[in-house]
């Protein structure tokens, strides 16, 4: 089973950057997208149902803003969209498939860089979205968060570390939430478990030669319930193109489906 994680930076420019070419050659079960960017309207044939995929969507209200889908080459037993919570659902931030006892979940934390009133939702999102991570831990169900999670949980996952530790993004307590994701309710950091390696980055900022000098961040995950974990196999982060100022994360499960 693989499974990938991209957020697009705008599905339409992702598109027109060939992310619709690459997409049915990576053999992937799973690929999961953030920031759509994108009303249903705006949605293409193509951007629907790509070779061999089915696509599922969960939109933002606020038009060209946040949004995230899951690309999938199974039916789904069920989709979830949304929280139930509407100053989240808003904002296109959660969607749950579900495969007989598998979870795959798109999911996009606000990013809090743009004001404090972004990482006050940014805060509000951490806080409701904690009792959901709990439960569905607790449910007995192989369950997989990918997307953009907005944190750099540890000094080897961003460049910059000692520059940016009053910055959105690697605040203490941001790190801290993500440290008790994992130690509390035994989550996983997949790629972490796989490729301990530094300078393994995920997203880079347009300013200045970032991307060049590899001057990034690794924000983009895939967290799993333990047993799933234990299943993965293999990771990687693609770079040979670039589909938005992100790159997508691939990891390999040996996992039935």
């Amino acid at each position: 089973m693989r499974i990938i994680t991209l957020n697009v930076n705008g599905l339409r420019a992702a598109s027109s950057k060939g992310f619709f070419d690459w997409l049915p050659q990576q053999d992937a079960d799973f690929v999961c997208v953030q920031e759509l960017k994108a009303q249903p309207e705006n949605l293409t044939d193509t951007m629907r149902t790509p070779t061999g995929y089915s696509g599922y969507f969960h939109c933002a209200e606020r038009k060209g803003y946040s949004g995230v889908g899951i690309y999938t080459r199974h039916a789904p037993d069920q989709i979830v969209e949304g929280t139930g919570i509407p100053e989240i659902d808003a904002e296109g931030r959660f969607l749950r498939a579900d495969f007989g006892n598998l979870s795959v979940i798109s999911v996009y934390l606000p990013s809090g860089s743009s004001g404090e009133h972004r990482q006050a939702a940014k805060f509000f999102f951490m806080a409701h979205f904690y009792p959901m991570l709990q439960s569905l831990a607790a449910s007995g169900r192989d369950v997989l968060w990918c997307g953009d999670w907005n944190i750099a949980h540890q000094e080897i996952d961003l460049k910059n570390w000692r520059a940016n530790q009053k910055n959105s993004g690697f605040l203490p307590e941001e790190r801290r939430w993500l440290s008790t994701v994992f130690e509390e309710l035994k989550l996983v950091d997949v790629f972490r478990k796989i490729n301990p390696h530094p300078e393994q980055y995920t997203w880079w900022s347009n300013r200045g030669q970032a991307w060049a000098k590899n001057v990034g961040w690794r924000i983009d995950y895939q967290i799993a319930t333990p047993g799933l974990a234990e299943a993965a196999i293999d990771t990687s982060i693609y770079k040979s193109e670039r589909f938005s100022d992100h790159a997508p994360l691939v990891i390999d499960y040996n996992y039935p489906l």
